[in-house]
């Protein structure tokens, strides 16, 4: 960020527009918005009807943003409180319209075919002047423009007049030539196209309900997560249960959740352990333990014991919020693509015009050049009559033209994609930040990993045991962990959590002494025991033995101590931070991709050698400090191109920040998840595979969807100018195009991450 932009009071408001019906809308609102003085970058999304705006607070207020979008033509509405409801009122509306308008259209449609096979064509009296059949395809189309699909024209009117036009201009001049022409045989010979309006608007009308559908599926991961929260809790008040609903819960409050229900919030357990369902959060099928002091996640299940949980986040706190937030911004965000589509968009439409204007010209200037070109694909397309009579092709072809090439697929091919996608990863505990990011992931040369708590768990364990007297594994165990439960230093609570793993009995250490940089010593019982390093055993006089057993040992980056009872060494026990278990499987995957991986740490060489080793890992920097893990990303981007890094801690942040994509672990600090271009809620690296497979499954659905946008329009379009396509087949096509690409996104569900 520049010193300039910094020095501005930056914030970010998004804003829920009506009235958009088409890319040609949204690019329009979007124009507007970025020439204001004061907005740095707004960006709006048809899918989501958002406009997302970072601007200068100092200089513009919610109600100036109103005043931009209004005086475009559109309208900024609240956002609604349940977005499942306005969507299903949306697909109940969509519906309504769409079964009216063929409840008119239909009785044409059967009038239309037995006047053509049956009445040879018309019914004309005997002075040839129109008769019933043009008098009454006239009377109902009449509802089904200027009734039902009113809100269409005044749209498409609207955008027109304001030098904007829009998809619902090209439908409403379309279907008004049409309709036109009904009146117009009563006063030139032509053919009567009101009962063609008719049609063209129902089929633009069933276009839209099953739009409304398939992006109510898109949006699907949005409302799943919304629906996961609990709607009450059953807290301790006064040493009574009582059950509140959620909007009362409050920090501090002790939750009780029994066997198969929700954790109604993120807390921490107080009392009691359980099996934890967390595959909302995680993706995971298999349950997890937590104990006391272990954190929970909200809208997980409890599938064992009773526990009590301290709330510690509510409201927009809670991480299933956060979720929302993130799959929200990613869903209102757009891919460096969809730039390419919205600079056609913006041209697209008054385009259209033009070429409509210029095929009626052509046709009623160059008719018998028309015809002739046209004669030669009539024998492919049989629906063809060109023995209408030269103005009725001028309009028929014209009429074609307009409704053809509306542009809304083009602006439904990137962002429902883009939905879909990260709903997907949501459900598979992906979260993108932004569509920037699912763009680039897939062309990453590199895959950069912290060490500690990323590729290892971050716990130190104890590893192995080795016995060098005459005292068992066990009893070697039990007195090095009884001397340790004085310490608090984590390599001592490795040795106390093992030993309660294998129910040992441990003593209270009594003249316990923490030596700095040495070790601890400590009676157990009768027993002098000491734990620690060669120098520690030196000082007491205690002769060294199992050299060769520590060398190995420590060659394989663990941190050995010697265990002396009574001035005689009696065993080794070596401690390590323990890789993850799906570690070397995710690097190994990465490879198969083509995807290189380094790792970066601040730990010793040794240590680093070892790990690296034991996952497959080739590239190795160890010892740097945070900066030094920021120079090595910018050498590796000079040298590789695309970087992604992959870390958990506070030291992490710069190198999230630098990386082209920064993918933090969820198990580890909230500043790198908020450095993070992605976030991991497992915490395990074969998601860092899932999020790269994600992002080339949801990328090669965008491309297909631009593909078929375009691919309707390039074919469409030519046979529409040489009056090849009716206007009715012209409007199928156009709602399939955008069907198509709505349809074809929601196919991404099917993708393998």
């Amino acid at each position: 960020m520049s010193k300039a932009t910094q020095s501005k009071k930056v914030d970010r408001i998004d804003l829920k527009v009506a009235g958009m019906t088409c890319a040609a809308c949204s690019a329009r609102v979007e124009r507007v918005l970025n020439r204001k003085d004061g907005v740095l970058k707004a960006s709006v999304n048809l899918a989501t009807e958002k406009a997302t705006i970072e601007y200068d607070r100092s200089l513009l207020s919610l109600d100036d943003f109103k005043e931009i979008i209004s005086a475009a033509g559109y309208e900024v509405v609240d956002d609604p409180v349940d977005p499942v409801t306005e969507d299903q009122l949306k697909y109940e509306k969509a519906r309504n319209k769409m079964l009216l308008a063929w409840s008119f259209t239909i009785p044409i449609m059967l009038w239309m075919i037995w006047h053509m096979f049956v009445a040879g064509g018309h019914d004309y009296g005997k002075n040839d002047a129109p008769g019933l059949y043009e008098i009454g395809s006239l009377l109902l189309a009449t509802p089904v423009l200027f009734w039902i699909g009113l809100d269409t024209l005044k749209s498409g009117w609207k955008s027109l007049i304001s030098g904007n036009p829009n998809m619902d201009s090209l439908i409403m001049l379309g279907t008004m030539a049409a309709y036109l022409t009904g009146p117009a045989v009563f006063f030139v010979p032509i053919d009567n196209y009101s009962g063609v309006s008719a049609m063209i608007m129902a089929f633009h009308l069933t276009g839209r309900f099953i739009e409304a559908k398939a992006r109510g599926r898109a949006s699907d991961a949005i409302k799943k997560l919304l629906e996961l929260g609990a709607k009450t809790a059953r807290v301790l008040r006064d040493g009574e249960e009582v059950e509140i609903p959620i909007e009362r819960l409050q920090v501090g409050d002790i939750m009780v959740v029994r066997p198969g229900e929700k954790i109604p919030t993120d807390g921490k357990i107080v009392w009691g352990s359980s099996a934890i369902d967390e595959s909302m959060a995680t993706g995971e099928s298999m349950p997890v333990t937590r104990k006391e002091g272990d954190q929970v996640i909200g809208a997980t299940i409890n599938q064992e014991g009773l526990i009590h949980i301290e709330a510690t986040k509510i409201g927009k706190d809670t991480f299933l919020s956060q979720v929302v937030k993130l799959v929200e911004e990613c869903q209102g965000s757009k891919v460096p693509i969809q730039e390419f589509a919205d600079k056609i968009i913006s041209y697209f439409v008054p385009v259209v015009i033009g070429v409509a204007l210029t095929t009626f010209l052509l046709w009623t200037v160059f008719p018998n050049a028309m015809m002739q070109v046209a004669f030669t694909l009539q024998q492919w397309l049989p629906w063809v009559n060109l023995n209408l009579s030269p103005l009725t092709l001028a309009l028929y072809a014209t009429i074609a033209v307009l409704v053809i090439a509306c542009p809304c697929a083009l602006g439904l091919a990137t962002p429902t994609a883009l939905m879909v996608g990260s709903g997907l990863g949501a459900e598979n505990g992906i979260l993108m930040r932004s569509g920037e990011s699912i763009q680039v992931l897939k062309d990453v040369k590199m895959v950069v990993f912290d060490k500690t708590g990323t590729i290892t768990k971050g716990l130190p364990e104890v590893t192995d045991i080795v016995v060098l007297g005459n005292l068992a594994e066990n009893e070697v165990l039990r007195l090095a962990a009884s001397v340790e439960t004085g310490s608090e230093h984590p390599l001592a609570r490795a040795f106390v959590a093992k030993a309660q793993d294998q129910d040992l009995q441990l003593v209270t250490p009594t003249d316990f002494q923490s030596i700095t940089g040495q070790g601890v010593k400590g009676m157990v019982g009768d027993d002098l025991v000491l734990v620690g390093s060669r120098r520690l055993m030196e000082n007491h006089q205690i002769q060294l033995v199992g050299e060769e057993s520590l060398a190995g040992l420590e060659a394989q980056g663990k941190t050995a101590m010697l265990v002396a009872v009574n001035q005689e060494i009696v065993g080794i026990v070596a401690v390590a931070d323990t890789v993850k278990d799906d570690s070397k499987a995710a690097i190994k995957q990465l490879a198969a991709l083509g995807i290189k991986t380094a790792m970066i740490t601040g730990d010793n060489q040794a240590t680093a050698r070892a790990i690296a080793q034991q996952v497959g890992i080739d590239h190795v920097v160890a010892e740097v400090l945070p900066d030094g893990k920021v120079n090595e990303i910018r050498r590796l981007q000079q040298e590789l191109g695309a970087i992604a890094f992959v870390g958990d801690g506070i030291n992490d942040a710069p190198a999230l920040t630098q990386a082209d994509v920064g993918i933090a672990i969820g198990t580890g600090t909230d500043i790198a998840i908020e450095s993070s271009d992605v976030t991991l809620v497992s915490g395990n690296l074969s998601g860092v595979v899932s999020a790269v497979s994600l992002s080339k499954a949801t990328f090669r659905k965008i491309q297909e969807n631009l593909f078929w946008a375009f691919f309707y329009n390039l074919i469409a379009i030519p046979l529409a100018v040489l009056g090849l396509l009716h206007p009715v087949i012209a409007e199928i096509a156009m709602a399939t195009s955008s069907i198509t690409v709505v349809t074809n996104a929601n196919l991404l569900r099917r993708s393998k991450i």
